[in-house]
């Protein structure tokens, strides 16, 4: 009789013990964030770990990648796309896909999605594209950025380039910081104070360096200051570099013990887009023979699943289509036009404010426009638009170009007449009302935008003098920065700064011609000539063209006449 309740006792403790086996923490959200981390470390195995350290390009993942070798993240750098001209719906069903990879493993980690947006998500054809940052700054109006980003869901943002890269010698892509550490804290860190308190996920340590120091091998600034004091987060590498700047594929083919140690002593996601499975190899190599301890991959592979916890990625893994119909939406377009509107700077109007030339007349018999960059989308857009370097042209994706712009806006009986770059003779016999000339630069990024004389592209300076020596002209610059326009400013009867203005291009004819009136502000100092720079406010020789914060003002026209007023 007694062996019957032993027997029922064996029983339930078996069963118990195979419930407890199958319950496992991680999976639970009720469980405290720790814990769940915690509990899938335990689970995890050196080859799940380093995978999860991971980060490879779109271009080439898939599910059976990301299951193979337990990939922890991939990235769309500029231009990396599922097709050109990929729809919403595209881009849902491959990061899904990618993500049944992930979630097919034996303890079902989801991948992170990441997408290089230095402006938005640009790569998506038919996205609204707003005014780039220096045009949003002109703004001065945070509650456009709020609605511009506050209904962003499920986005782990990254603050980047860890730190001082916007300070470098000659303003050089990659270059060297020369600064003294109170300066390095004091001007270039406070916007990663700021980041990371208002919860960025993310650090990305820059390629650049400070005082000759590879910010990636900086362990004092990347371990002991960004780790130690307030990160919580990931910090990750840039693209495929290590310390030097040179690729990681001759590193990890030899194993190199200190390049590799010394970067996971730093970061703790690596982007390796394209030679993950040698990073992979590399890095297991590493650990097993003692080169990198076991505490210094797991403290990395913690951070990496804070981030995931904290995002729901575990109870939320995939890509939310309900928003597919948002993409390029009215709503969003008339949002954008408003950032344009408000980010253009009136730098000149006319000899006087007695006599200005903006607004301009909507009822003119016969106008002008001209300039390289009046009937060019891919210009108004810039660099990390659909491309990694933007591109040129109107098939870009979808938008208004200022031209356009103008023949929406001008009465229906107003001649509108567009030669890129008339000569003069051509200016002088058409009897224009007036002319509007659109110049700047050629869409960039990163190190081809590198320049030393910041001029105006060719042949905007000639489309300038043949056609404001001739008529009464207000001319348009579109540029990521400020450029050289000194020489030209005795010829201009307006100067207007818009900036890369996006697909909205209908902002800037609301502006011009009077339907709304001029409020940007400089986001930065307008220098006379290049010889002059670096110039910041509070420098000892403070002379500039336009200072900080300079910008014209008028009112709408249906507020009576335009009145004018420089900010100090």
């Amino acid at each position: 009789m007694a062996r019957i309740p032993i027997f029922l006792m064996a029983l339930v403790l078996f069963w118990g013990a195979i419930a407890e086996a199958e319950y496992m923490k991680y999976k639970d959200p009720k469980q405290p964030l720790n814990v769940r981390i915690e509990d899938l470390m335990k689970r995890m195995t050196l080859e799940e770990k380093i995978g999860q350290m991971t980060q490879i390009d779109r271009s080439v993942a898939s599910a059976e990648v990301m299951k193979k070798y337990f990939i922890g993240s991939v990235l769309s750098g500029g231009g990396s796309v599922p097709s050109k001209q990929a729809s919403a719906e595209t881009w849902i069903k491959m990061v899904n896909d990618f993500q049944n990879g992930s979630l097919s493993t034996r303890l079902g980690i989801p991948m992170i999605y990441g997408i290089d947006a230095v402006h938005g998500h640009n790569n998506v054809y038919k996205a609204t594209i707003f005014p780039h940052n220096i045009g949003l700054g002109a703004t001065r109006q945070v509650n456009i950025l709020c609605q511009f980003l506050i209904k962003q869901t499920k986005v782990a943002a990254c603050a980047k380039h860890y730190v001082g890269d916007g300070g470098t010698t000659d303003g050089i892509n990659e270059n060297n910081t020369v600064i003294s550490r109170h300066g390095l804290l004091s001007i270039h860190m406070p916007g990663y104070y700021n980041s990371i308190i208002k919860g960025v996920s993310t650090v990305m340590v820059s390629y650049s360096s400070w005082n000759g120091v590879k910010m990636h091998a900086n362990r004092d600034l990347v371990t002991g200051f960004l780790k130690t004091h307030f990160a919580s987060g990931v910090s990750l590498s840039q693209i495929g570099r290590v310390l030097t700047g040179s690729p990681l594929h001759p590193m990890l083919t030899t194993h190199s013990p200190f390049k590799l140690e010394s970067l996971l002593e730093l970061t703790w996601q690596i982007m390796v887009p394209y030679n993950y499975t040698e990073f992979i190899d590399g890095l297991t190599y590493l650990v097993k023979n003692n080169f990198i301890p076991m505490s210094r991959i797991d403290d990395a592979v913690k951070r990496i699943l804070r981030v995931k916890f904290v995002m729901n990625l575990f109870e939320n893994p995939y890509a939310d289509d309900s928003l597919v119909n948002q993409l390029g939406s009215q709503e969003h377009r008339e949002l954008a036009r408003e950032a344009v509107r408000k980010s253009l700077v009136l730098l000149k109007n006319g000899e006087s404010a007695d006599i200005p030339l903006l607004p301009l007349p909507k009822n003119a018999s016969k106008i002008l426009v001209a300039g390289s960059h009046a009937d060019n989308l891919g210009y108004q857009c810039g660099g990390w638009t659909i491309e990694w370097q933007g591109l040129s042209g109107n098939n870009l994706t979808i938008g208004t170009t200022i031209l356009t712009a103008i023949k929406n806006t001008v009465d229906p009986s107003t001649e509108v007449v567009h030669k890129e770059n008339p000569d003069s003779q051509f200016v002088k016999s058409g009897e224009f009302s007036y002319a509007i000339v659109v110049v700047g630069e050629p869409p960039y990024a990163e190190t081809n935008g590198d320049s030393m004389n910041l001029t105006i592209a060719e042949p905007g300076p000639s489309t300038i003098q043949n056609v404001c020596g001739t008529v009464k002209c207000v001319v348009i610059i579109v540029s990521g920065r400020p450029l050289v326009i000194q020489p030209y400013m005795n010829s201009m009867d307006a100067l207007v700064a818009a900036w890369l203005p996006g697909t909205e291009g209908q902002g800037v004819a609301d502006v011009v011609f009077g339907d709304y009136g001029f409020t940007g502000r400089l986001s930065r100092t307008w220098f006379k000539t290049v010889d002059q720079l670096p110039m910041n406010v509070g420098d000892r020789y403070y002379d500039p063209l336009f200072p900080f914060g300079f910008g014209l003002t008028t009112k709408p026209i249906r507020l009576r006449n335009a009145h004018f007023v420089k900010f100090s």
